[in-house]
C-alpha cells in the first residue's frame, strides 16, 4: 500500500521537550522511526501553551520547545517546511512548527515576525481559557477578541501565520471570521451534528471556514468523535469525513489527529495505525478523494 499523510495537529513536540525525550521515542503515538511506512509524511508540530503560561513563562515554553525541534533534525533527512520550496522538496518527511495557543506571543506583537522568522506556520488563538488575545471554549460568558486580539489577527496575517480557530469560544470564532482577511482553519475539530462536544464545529462555522478557503482536521479525541466517548473507534473518524463531505468539504477536510495530546481510540493509537484508517476510507470513497483528505488539500493550502 502507498499512502501520503499530511495531518494538522499534533502534541508530540511538547511531550518531547517537556518530557525530556525525543521525536523517535516509540511509546509516543508519533514517533519517526514509526512513520516509515508512509510514502511521503508532513507533520505540523505544535507548541502547546497551558492555560497557566503568561508571558515570559510562555515564550520560554516556545523558544525550548523550538530548540528541541531544532536539535532533532538536525543530520536528518527531515525538512522544517517554512516557504513553499521546502513544502514542494519533502521527499519522505516534513515537519512544520505551529503554535497552541496565542498565549506563546507573551502579550508582544513584535514577538510574531520573530516567531514567523523561527518559522511558525499556524496559530490558535487561544486553548480552552482566556489569554491575551481573548476566550477559549472552556469560558462561561465568553467574550470575542480583545483589542490585543484584533491586533494580533492583522499583525499575524501580515507575517503570514495562518490562524487556527480550533479552541476558540463561538464568540471568538466569529470575531475572527468578521475581522479575518485570510483563511480559516480549524486544525483539530470535529462536527458538532454528529458529537456535540462544544470543541467541535457547528455547521454554520464549518461554512464560514469552507468560504473562506481554509481547513478542517478531523481530531481522534475519543470525546470529540462519540457522545459516549468510550465507544470511539476508527469508524468514527469515518463519520466525521462522512459528513464533513456533506456539507461540501471535499476540499476542506484534511487529518488533525491530535496525537500525543488526547485519548484516542483503540483501534487508532499511534501513527502505525493510518494505513488502516486509510484502507477504510478507500473501501468507502474514491482514490482520488481519500488522497485529498490525507494530503492533497493540506498540501496544496500550505504551498500556497
Amino acid at each position: 500500500m502507498t499512502m501520503n499523510l499530511f495531518d494538522l495537529h499534533c502534541d508530540t513536540l511538547y511531550r518531547a521537550y517537556t518530557e525530556k525525550s525525543t521525536l523517535f521515542n516509540d511509546e509516543f503515538h508519533i514517533s519517526f522511526n514509526k512513520s516509515k511506512y508512509i510514502d511521503k509524511y508532513i507533520q505540523c508540530l505544535a507548541v502547546w501553551i497551558p492555560d497557566e503560561y503568561r508571558g515570559e513563562s510562555a515564550e520560554k515554553l516556545f523558544s525550548g520547545c523550538v530548540g528541541k525541534l531544532d536539535e532533532q533534525i538536525k543530520n536528518t533527512d527531515i525538512i522544517k517546511c517554512v516557504t513553499r520550496d521546502d513544502f514542494e522538496s519533502v521527499g519522505k518527511t516534513g515537519v512544520v512548527l505551529t503554535v497552541e495557543s496565542g498565549a506563546a506571543i507573551g502579550g508582544k506583537l513584535e514577538n510574531i515576525k520573530k516567531y514567523a522568522d523561527m518559522g511558525v506556520k499556524m496559530m490558535t488563538l487561544t486553548w480552552n481559557g482566556t489569554n491575551e488575545l481573548g476566550d477559549g471554549v472552556g469560558v462561561e460568558d465568553s467574550k470575542g477578541l480583545s483589542e490585543f486580539g484584533r491586533k494580533a489577527v492583522k499583525e499575524l496575517e501580515r507575517n503570514k501565520i495562518i490562524l487556527d480557530i480550533s479552541h476558540a469560544s463561538e464568540r471568538l470564532f466569529y470575531d475572527v471570521a468578521e475581522t479575518a482577511e485570510s483563511p480559516l482553519v480549524a486544525s483539530h475539530s470535529n462536527a458538532k451534528k454528529i458529537c456535540s462536544h462544544k470543541r467541535n464545529l457547528s455547521d454554520s462555522q464549518f461554512d464560514i471556514i469552507k468560504k473562506s478557503g481554509g481547513l478542517v482536521g478531523l481530531n481522534f479525541c475519543i470525546d470529540f468523535l462519540n457522545d459516549k466517548a468510550e465507544k470511539s473507534s476508527m469508524y468514527d473518524v469515518l463519520r466525521m469525513a462522512e459528513y464533513f463531505l456533506l456539507l461540501g468539504g471535499e476540499k476542506v477536510v484534511a487529518m488533525g489527529g491530535d496525537f500525543d495530546g488526547a485519548d484516542v481510540p483503540k483501534d487508532l493509537n499511534g501513527i502505525e495505525k493510518m494505513g488502516e484508517l486509510y484502507e477504510m476510507f478507500l473501501k468507502h470513497y474514491s482514490e482520488s478523494v481519500v488522497e485529498d483528505i490525507f494530503f492533497n488539500n493540506a498540501f496544496e493550502f500550505f504551498s500556497r
